[in-house]
């Protein structure tokens, strides 16, 4: 997307030589976005709808509780299973198919009147999801390598923005209307996405073909981790940064919802479009990562979001300070995202899934441990220990930089010469 907001972005190179080359419209983009917040939502609509959901099905509150966890397991094994397939398969094919199974999944939970049918159709809900990083490194292929960056930063957008929407959007819904009622209109939109996508989406994949079969793909990816040493270590930027995300917003609630604000499900939930507002901001990430400054965009960043928990500390006794910090935390949360997708994309084009896929194993681990930790430490030492430990993992991020960026190589050097490169090796 040219930076004088104009619909079209330069023409992707057509390397089969079939056909006219794709032209990614800023339209095309937003519909990218669209389709990732709206597929990854699915795994956090259930948040706030566990104990209506429990009470409708007589479910015990420990296997309310595995509904939440058989999602992610689904999620995370939908990250190492089904993703890498978008480096062998057509994209657009897997991606319209991914979606119409997604519309199953979430037909069968509407419809759901036992506990098992439920938990299934989660599991399979988790699993499906995954194609929203399909879609992000669709659009990465896409996308010409000095607007990579740019296009990678929006759609990564619509990610957090799904993700921070969708409790808000469930709970709202599911007052209105019942809990069934958030999973019928899930299905419907996904439906439609599926429809429109297969309309839009190039037919020929921008990506080399590559004859590895299914288990050398997936060993493939594990062979990515050992030779990269830039994919390990924006792996582990992802782990904290994700840590210290879902440190924030697992337990957030519980302190709003007690004295002396006792706010309402609806006005917490209505936190997530604070949220936002820091998500949009962090698109100028990209932006950066194309003028060749990733290692000062990350450094800046984690610092950011260790100065965050400074001000989230002060949530008891000012709300000002919350939502400051909150725009804070998700801006460089995003802006460090959004930084690791674009370098580590560049890596291997032609195993752009394999890559993003892996990166995202990262992603899970840091947010269920975030989450985990989050919610027994404030059980047990309150509100400043869970900001304690959401700074013990930025900070640890920020050291981490601030020890390897005069070791790792020229980043801007290395993806100019890897995006000239038509055909990198692997």
């Amino acid at each position: 997307m040219p930076d004088n907001g104009e619909a079209a972005a330069p023409r992707a190179e057509a390397r089969s030589g079939e056909g006219p080359a794709f032209v990614l419209s800023r339209g095309v983009v937003i519909l990218f976005a669209v389709a990732c917040g709206a597929a990854v939502a699915n795994v956090y609509f259930s948040q706030p709808l566990l104990v209506t959901m429990g009470h409708d099905l007589a479910m015990s509150p420990a296997l309310v509780g595995s509904v939440v966890t058989l999602t992610q397991v689904g999620y995370g094994l939908g990250l190492f299973f089904l993703v890498p397939l978008g480096d062998v398969a057509d994209r657009r094919r897997l991606i319209v198919a991914q979606l119409l199974l997604l519309v199953v999944a979430l037909a069968v939970i509407t419809a759901a009147h036992t506990a098992a049918i439920l938990l299934a159709g989660m599991a399979a809900v988790g699993l499906l999801a995954v194609v929203t990083q399909t879609l992000v490194a669709f659009a990465a292929s896409l996308a010409p390598p000095s607007e990579r960056g740019r296009v990678v930063g929006l759609v990564t957008s619509g990610v957090v923005i799904g993700i921070l929407l969708a409790r808000t959007a469930s709970g709202l819904m599911a007052d209105l209307a019942g809990w069934r009622s958030v999973y019928l209109a899930s299905a419907s939109l996904t439906a439609l996405l599926a429809l429109v996508l297969y309309q839009v989406l190039p037919r020929h994949s921008d990506a080399p073909p590559t004859t590895l079969r299914y288990g050398q793909l997936l060993r493939s990816t594990i062979t990515l981790f050992a030779r990269e040493r830039l994919l390990r270590l924006r792996a582990l930027f992802g782990l904290l940064i994700f840590a210290a995300f879902s440190t924030l917003w697992s337990s957030v609630a519980l302190p709003l919802s007690e004295a002396p604000y006792f706010l309402s499900h609806s006005a917490i939930g209505a936190l997530g479009l604070i949220g936002v507002a820091g998500a949009l901001a962090a698109t100028v990430a990209g932006r950066l990562n194309d003028c060749g400054l990733s290692g000062r965009t990350t450094g800046i960043a984690l610092a950011l979001l260790a100065a965050s928990w400074v001000l989230l500390a002060f949530t008891r006794s000012s709300l000002w300070a919350l939502v400051v910090g909150v725009i804070l935390l998700d801006l460089a949360v995003q802006a460090v995202h959004v930084t690791n997708q674009t370098l580590i994309y560049v890596l291997h084009p032609d195993a752009g899934s394999r890559l993003i896929g892996g990166y995202m194993v990262f992603y899970s681990i840091g947010s269920a441990t975030g989450a985990i930790a989050a919610t027994s430490l404030y059980t047990v030492a309150g509100w400043g220990a869970v900001c304690a430990l959401g700074s013990a993992f930025s900070c640890l991020g920020l050291a981490l930089w601030a020890f390897t960026r005069h070791s790792t190589p020229d980043l801007a050097a290395k993806i100019a010469s890897r995006s000239e490169d038509r055909h990198p090796t692997m």
